[in-house]
């Protein structure tokens, strides 16, 4: 065999040997409270996905998308300069741009390339980037192949950020940028002090909110309503692939200058298809949803306060936080594996997670809360963590 593949072979064993290889899980049934597991050949809580308003299968939602398939057919077959956009996709950015309280959007298939077609779209040698240290991969991906002076600061480090941005004086341009909720921690931004030192420095700042969008505020306009900021934020990045319908997709909003360059310049913008348009009707329709139903964001709120307090209740340490992200630290990778193949046992699916997504020694079951759970989903998953945390000598 390939001494490249060979190689690969022997690493992907030493993984199977150290218990930190991750499988798969095949769902057999719509993203919901409750899923059914191929390899189970039954249903389980589910505790581990981003469907935070459970929108993923609200029937009004759903149909929305399926009527799009035989107005506009499956897709554009090609990038939106050359073959056309459709209208459905100025629809969708129209209505992210009001509900987010911006001038303009810009969709992509993902906001993994909208990060990333991001930063090095027009920062050069000249500018500074300077980013949190625990931002998401996709900025760190999009930090990695911008030209620009970078800056990592510690993480939600306003000391440290100001010195970075002291530091960059001499830059044409300054650009900050930071996840609004972080997502292996579930914390929330500084956003206040972070817009504070960007106005005293002429910086920019640029928040991707994926993890925000749908979730905080009181109508689920994310950070920025949150910290009583809404439109505030000169950029902001954002998914539709989680409380927005679930699907797939992502988007820049801000000024239309920026928008308008990206278009022109963003590499992800030109050389990929535009978002499908099932997806583009999918997520359309969720905030239209999302803004006649408000009332799921208390439901997600209330579910998150219960869960938060019942684990304190069972002796688990749970990160502190208001989000429905609510990670647990076990430490070890495969101990943290090993926690949720027991609770996938006890009929909890819930994901470990380790090295490399989250330092060494700070591997964490990380429990997701969604407005689609009652009190009884809850309940059932916090006896069950009891008995498996009891097991495993963490409580």
């Amino acid at each position: 065999m390939n001494g490249l593949f060979n190689r690969l072979r022997t690493e992907l064993d030493e993984m199977r040997a150290q218990g930190v290889y991750k499988q798969l899980i095949h769902l057999d049934s719509p993203q919901d409270a409750v899923v059914r597991i191929d390899e189970l050949g039954g249903e389980v809580i589910n505790l581990c996905s981003n469907n935070y308003l459970g929108l993923c299968n609200t029937p009004e939602v759903v149909a929305a998308g399926a009527a799009a398939y035989d107005e506009y057919g499956a897709g554009t077959s090609s990038v939106r300069f050359i073959c056309g956009t459709f209208t459905l996709h100025r629809q969708l950015e129209d209505k992210i741009a009001e509900f987010l309280g911006v001038a303009s959007a810009l969709t992509y298939v993902s906001c993994w390339n909208a990060n990333t077609g991001l930063t090095p779209t027009f920062l050069d040698e000249e500018d500074a980037l300077i980013s949190d240290e625990l931002n998401h991969a996709s900025i760190i991906d999009g930090v990695r192949a911008t030209r620009a002076q970078r800056k990592i600061y510690k993480h939600s480090d306003m000391e440290d950020l100001e010195q970075a941005l002291k530091d960059t004086t001499s830059a044409r341009s300054r650009f900050i940028i930071t996840d609004g909720v972080f997502s292996m921690e579930g914390d929330i931004c500084k956003l206040p002090e972070i817009l504070e030192l960007a106005e005293k420095y002429d910086a920019t700042v640029a928040v991707d909110d994926s993890h925000a969008t749908g979730v905080l505020g009181d109508t689920g306009r994310g950070t920025p309503e949150h910290y009583g900021l809404h439109g505030k934020v000169p950029v902001i990045t954002s998914t539709l692939g989680k409380a927005l319908g679930g699907a797939a997709g992502g988007f820049t909003a801000g000024p239309s200058e920026l928008t308008d360059y990206l278009t022109q310049r963003s590499r992800p913008m030109l050389f990929s298809n535009a978002l499908p348009p099932a997806t583009t009707a999918h997520s359309l329709a969720a905030i239209d949803y999302l803004d006649r139903h408000p009332e799921l964001i208390k439901k997600l709120r209330d579910n998150t306060a219960y869960f938060r307090e019942k684990l304190l209740e069972a002796g688990f340490n749970p990160i502190e936080g208001a989000t429905p992200i609510v990670p647990i630290i076990i430490g070890e990778t495969a101990e943290a594996i090993k926690m949720s193949r027991m609770l996938l046992d006890e009929g909890v699916f819930v994901i470990g997670f380790g090295y490399p997504v989250v330092p060494h020694g700070t591997a964490r079951i990380r429990c997701q809360v969604s407005a689609a759970h009652e009190i009884q989903h809850l309940d059932t998953v916090l006896d069950a963590m009891k008995k498996v945390g009891t097991q495993l000598g963490i409580i």
